[in-house]
Formats: structure tokens, sequence, C-alpha cells
């Protein structure tokens, strides 16, 4: 599922990206702001039903790298899809695709974009409404409805899902600062 943007060569405000914003189907390694420190689970069925949500969203990211501020957004998502884990057991990932404003926020570049030491070290965070809990009393909560929000960039120890990933895409060219 994408918005089809139309490809402008050298753009200076548009930097692509691409991540797995998490797992899906498979336990967070650690609570996720406003789980009340549950871990979760988002289901595979409730991704997908999601999916649409998250096309047009925004990006952002906090100061420190480790955690949400949905008043920094420094991107858009424009392409989500979901695709198997190769390893059994280890369910499926939901990949998101789209622009950073590099012109806006330099500093996205700097540090995700290999500049800065440790760049591999990225991941992704979703933001969720409207979620629904199978069983709130359960020590793992199974979300089985929700409307993405938005998404943040973060480091991935700072991540509830240790297994998701951010990195810069193949860029149009150089001239993208002048």
């Amino acid at each position: 599922m994408a918005v089809e943007f139309p490809e402008v060569q050298g753009h200076p405000n548009r930097l692509p990206f691409e991540g797995c914003l998490t797992l899906l189907d498979v336990a967070s390694d650690k609570a996720p702001s406003g789980a009340r420190g549950h871990r979760v689970v988002l289901t595979r069925t409730a991704a997908e039903d999601a999916l649409p949500s998250l096309l047009g969203m925004a990006v952002d990211y906090k100061a420190g790298w480790d955690g949400h501020d949905a008043r920094q957004k420094c991107g858009i998502i424009t392409s989500a899809h979901i695709s198997s884990c190769r390893d059994a057991g280890a369910g499926s990932r939901l990949m998101v695709s789209g622009y950073l404003y590099a012109r806006d926020f330099p500093e996205m570049e700097a540090r995700v974009g290999g500049l800065a030491a440790g760049a591999g070290d990225m991941g992704m965070s979703y933001e969720l409404a409207e979620a629904h809990v199978a069983d709130m009393r359960a020590p793992v909560w199974t979300l089985t409805r929700a409307t993405f929000t938005g998404a943040a960039i973060l480091l991935r120890e700072k991540a509830a899902y240790r297994g998701t990933s951010f990195r810069l895409r193949k860029s149009a060219g150089a001239s993208r600062g002048l």
C-alpha cells in the first residue's frame, strides 16, 4: 500500500527512508509507552486492518533519540506493507518507507545517515489510537484493533521492539542541499 509522489531529482527537503516499524504476532521486548507497564502483541490481522491508517502519517523524533515527540514531525510515511520473516516463530514485520524533511531537520541525516558513529543502531516505534486490548488483565496485552497515528525514530535499544530498524535509502543526488 503506497501513496505515489512524483520523483523530483535532488529535492532539497526529501530524504528517502525505510524501516521496520514493528514485529507482528510477537510480544514486545519491553512495555511501550501508554501500555501501563504491559508488554504487547500487535496481531497481524490488526496490523493488516490498520495499514491504510499509516499512509500520510508523520514520523517524529525526540532529542536524545529515546522516545516520541509528536510535535517534532520530521517526515512522512508514504508506503507500508507486511513482510514475512524467514525465521520460524519470528512472526512478520510491518515495513514502512517515506521521506524525512532533510532541509528542515539537518540533524536527522547526520544522525541516521551514517555520518555519526552508531547510525545503524536506529529503530522505530509506532503511535496508536483507538487500540483494543483483548484482555486488560493479561500480563501481555494482545492488540486486536488499532489506528496508526504516526511513528517515531529512536535508538533501537529504547524501542519496545528491539527488532525494529531505520535507515536512509539511496538518495537521488548530491544536489539536495543546494
